[in-house]
């Protein structure tokens, strides 16, 4: 993967300004045709869901009470974990979006909605809403990317501590809500400065996420257990919600990481923001830094419809329920400009976003090039890169370059081979 300005094989390339131009004008259209037919249905879906998911959460911590007995645990804890999922996915990060503020309802709007993760509202909204889907995909301003501790692409340069990238990743997935609200807090970055040069907000955003906590725990870990222990389903209830909090982070992960990291989702160098982006560039930028998940429409609500990551990047505040409705016009925009429509099943789309963040935590080609009957020699290799001086990388490298240059068919400089 390489930033879509450096690549040869520029997949807009063909697309000349004018063409720009009628793009943002044809997906403007569509945004508004759908706005003028918001109604009483769109509603109606969101109220219902709201409704199902406070009974599904409601019903299942019931049968927890319960959980000494096996079934009760294995059903209650399902419930719980759906019912987390619907109310992080379809419901929370969708009414913050201001998907629903057209209602005029002062309980479905964006400016009261608070919901059942670590990270205060306000805070998600603004390294989400403002900075995330403003710069989405561009390398050094899009966080979202790989949340400031992951090599996202080829360009970034390469460093020894790179090689523990998937571990980071799998311990995020688990731990997922608190790292976004370390992400929001932008937590190592502000705890490494003096605290004069700290944002003026910072220890006042901390106190908010650690009130959020305590109220979280307390409520899944204290209140809820202890409630449980006349049936002697103490410890059975504190493993249930443990579960359905770990489900939950790991599903919201696992839906986020195929949104935008699988292999062919382009990246954008920061320059890009230098040249006037026009309302067609920033589409563009949306159109091909996205990338869907194709499956039922059970897994479509299951994923908040961020399985039509495309459409909710171009539409962000358009309500989640008539995504499938704008995918049939989108996809029809992409075929008549030539794009690629990223979308795959989900199981394709989590191996393709794993795959990417176990092949950008190798040096360059080192994966490309390396087969079971070389894999020795890449080790050695691999391990004189991570113990090694500057000069060590560089040259090794170099081989590594010219190697997949080989592979490719490419001609090699002669420098590059006499290097390595």
């Amino acid at each position: 993967m390489t930033v879509i300005q450096n690549k040869s094989d520029n997949p807009i390339a063909h697309l000349t300004k004018a063409d720009i131009a009628e793009l943002g004008r044809e997906l403007d259209a569509i945004r508004q045709e759908i706005i003028d037919s918001r109604g009483a249905s769109d509603a109606a879906y969101i109220r219902n869901m709201i409704k199902t998911q406070r009974y599904l959460e409601l019903g299942s911590r019931g049968v927890l009470l319960f959980s000494v007995f096996p079934p009760a645990f294995v059903l209650g804890t399902l419930g719980l974990s759906i019912s987390k999922i619907l109310e992080n996915m379809e419901i929370g990060h969708n009414v913050l979006h201001g998907q629903w503020d057209w209602m005029r309802d002062p309980k479905i709007h964006s400016s009261t909605w608070e919901w059942d993760n670590v990270t205060p509202a306000d805070a998600w909204k603004h390294s989400h809403n403002e900075v995330h889907h403003t710069y989405t995909n561009i390398v050094g301003k899009d966080n979202d990317l790989g949340y400031g501790i992951m090599r996202v692409d080829e360009d970034q340069k390469w460093y020894p501590f790179y090689i523990a990238q998937p571990a980071w990743n799998f311990i995020n997935a688990c731990f997922f809500q608190y790292g976004i609200a370390a992400y929001d807090l932008e937590l190592g970055k502000n705890l490494s400065r003096p605290k004069e040069k700290r944002p003026a907000d910072f220890d006042e955003q901390v106190k908010k996420v650690l009130v959020k906590i305590r109220k979280n725990m307390t409520r899944d870990y204290v209140i809820h257990p202890v409630l449980s222990i006349p049936t002697g389903s103490f410890l059975p209830t504190i493993a249930a919600n443990l579960i359905s909090n770990w489900a939950r982070n790991v599903w919201s992960h696992s839906v986020i990481m195929c949104g935008h990291f699988p292999e062919g989702v382009e990246t954008f160098e920061k320059e890009m923001l230098d040249e006037d982006e026009t309302r067609g560039d920033w589409y563009l930028r949306q159109m091909l830094g996205s990338a869907n998940i194709s499956g039922s429409k059970f897994m479509h609500v299951m994923t908040g419809n961020l399985s039509h990551q495309i459409e909710h990047h171009l539409f962000p505040d358009l309500p989640s329920n008539r995504y499938a409705e704008a995918a049939v016009k989108v996809k029809q925009v992409f075929e008549k400009y030539g794009l690629n429509y990223h979308e795959d099943s989900l199981p394709k789309q989590v191996y393709s976003a794993w795959h990417k963040v176990v092949r950008l935590s190798l040096p360059n080609g080192w994966l490309e090039t390396t087969t079971v009957k070389n894999l020795p020699k890449q080790v050695g290799i691999l391990a004189k890169m991570v113990g090694g001086d500057k000069r060590t990388r560089r040259v090794l490298q170099r081989q590594l370059d010219a190697a997949v240059a080989k592979r490719r068919g490419a001609v090699v400089r002669p420098e590059v081979v006499e290097a390595a």
